[in-house]
């Protein structure tokens, strides 16, 4: 049936569709934000169909999330041009006028009014300009909780949000404001009503996760340490597992490595970024460590977990990475015993310190550097597998029919495929690595229910 045809037939209440661009953050704020939306006075339906509203939650870490937004606009304009288009999040905070320039958006939110998007959509009908409610972001000072519950599988938790760091290349400080934490009550009470939705996993996520505790009731001060905060969560039973989804290196501390070695539900996986193995780009980052530390946090981890996952953050291209510079990087990584890596080209953000910086790479050669860093992710993550092959681990499978296959993560991270299976979606079993199939997933034997 075309649209046309569905506006002949009686509609009750107005759809809504979300799309969220960026990281796992993102992704739990658009489903607090959503839920707002009650299935009594609005019809949830997916981005890819006719809506009245489509809500577009943008990212501004990197140029192409800017060029996705415009495309995700055209899509939505085609499937009802008389849709009401909202844009939120970071690049709606930072840039606004640029977003409600662009024609089709009719509303763009800052850090603060997205999370009262609703309020605002009281007429739906479509404007000849769009407005903007973005507020000054040294006014982003409160906490806003949030989770995702979309995925019966797992959930993100907004554990924290902003960042006091001073990155000469990132935006988020000026997206999100100043370093703030939700209660640690908030966050338990969280937990509990995740568990009850029958998701076995929740994956802790926030700006700069490490920094918890900072801006906890209103206080500058740490009412409560990023240790504390995993402290408490481990005890929650009726959680099967928990994930780190990033953490700076030099907030992961030994007593946090410690910690997670020989916690009940801290699975052996962490995200670290690196950024760059060359420290003189390092500094000129105004990252807070050296590549000598990044080293040493990776050794302590493998040393108690010899059996984790460590995957790790590069940014290749920053101005003034030589070509010896980036060789120091491909070196570094080379031997590092690093599982895989997610690797960015340096991309030149407005209102950024770095974007005045001398020493521009040209961006086929930051193409070129950023090619040699997938390859060598890809036969890091290859030799992590084949490492993995004859062990026994317990893997989460999730609920989609992918092709035909059932997919799963093990507590360290392998992924895993078999034949689709119903039964053992959203479960645990304990497997068998056995082999590496022909698409990078590994095999296992039997399954055995936890």
């Amino acid at each position: 049936m075309g649209y046309a045809e569905e506006m002949n037939q009686k509609v009750s209440k107005p759809r809504v569709a979300f799309y969220t661009l960026g990281c796992k953050l993102n992704f739990s704020e658009t489903a607090t934000i959503s839920r707002d939306f009650d299935s009594e006075r609005f019809e949830h339906v997916a981005f890819e169909a006719p809506a009245d509203v489509y809500v577009i939650n943008t990212c501004s870490v990197t140029e192409n999330a800017d060029k996705k937004f415009k495309g995700l606009v055209k899509k939505a304009l085609k499937q009802n041009p008389d849709a009401f288009v909202a844009a939120i999040g970071c690049y709606a905070q930072l840039q606004p006028e640029a977003l409600v320039e662009i024609d089709g958006v009719d509303l763009v939110l800052g850090a603060t009014e997205k999370f009262k998007l609703i309020d605002y959509l009281g007429d739906l009908t479509k404007k000849t300009s769009g407005m903007v409610h973005s507020c000054e972001i040294v006014e982003a000072n409160h906490y806003e909780s949030s989770y995702s519950l979309d995925d019966r599988t797992r959930a993100f938790l907004k554990v924290q949000d902003g960042c006091d760091y001073k990155c000469t290349y990132c935006t988020i400080p000026r997206a999100r404001g100043i370093s703030r934490s939700d209660s640690l009550d908030n966050i338990i009470n969280q937990a509990l009503e995740i568990t009850q939705r029958g998701i076995k996993e929740i994956v802790l996520t926030g700006v700069n996760i490490g920094d918890y505790g900072k801006g906890e009731f209103g206080n500058k001060k740490h009412e409560h340490t990023f240790l504390d905060l995993i402290t408490a969560l481990d005890e929650i039973e009726a959680l099967k597992r928990i994930r780190i989804s990033s953490i700076e290196p030099n907030l992961l501390t030994d007593k946090v490595i410690d910690f997670v070695a020989q916690s009940r539900a801290f699975v052996p996986h962490f995200h670290v970024p690196l950024q760059s193995g060359n420290d003189e780009v390092l500094k000129k980052m105004k990252r807070r460590y050296l590549s000598d530390l990044y080293r040493d946090r990776l050794k302590q981890i493998k040393s108690l977990m010899p059996h984790a996952c460590v995957g790790g953050d590069v940014i290749v291209g920053f101005p003034g990475e030589t070509d010896s510079a980036f060789l120091d990087t491909y070196t570094f990584l080379a031997d590092l015993d690093i599982s895989y890596l997610h690797v960015f080209s340096y991309s030149e953000r407005p209102n950024t310190e770095a974007i005045s910086l001398a020493e521009v790479v040209p961006p086929a050669l930051r193409n070129k550097r950023s090619k040699m860093l997938r390859g060598l992710s890809a036969k890091k993550r290859r030799a992590f597998y084949e490492s993995q092959l004859g062990a026994t681990v317990d893997v989460l499978f999730e609920n989609d029919n992918k092709r035909g296959y059932i997919t799963g993560f093990s507590e360290n991270y392998v992924k895993v495929r078999s034949p689709w299976n119903p039964m053992i979606a959203n479960t645990i079993q304990k497997v068998s690595l056995k082999s590496i199939d022909e698409e990078g997933f590994v095999r296992f034997n039997k399954t055995v229910k936890v």
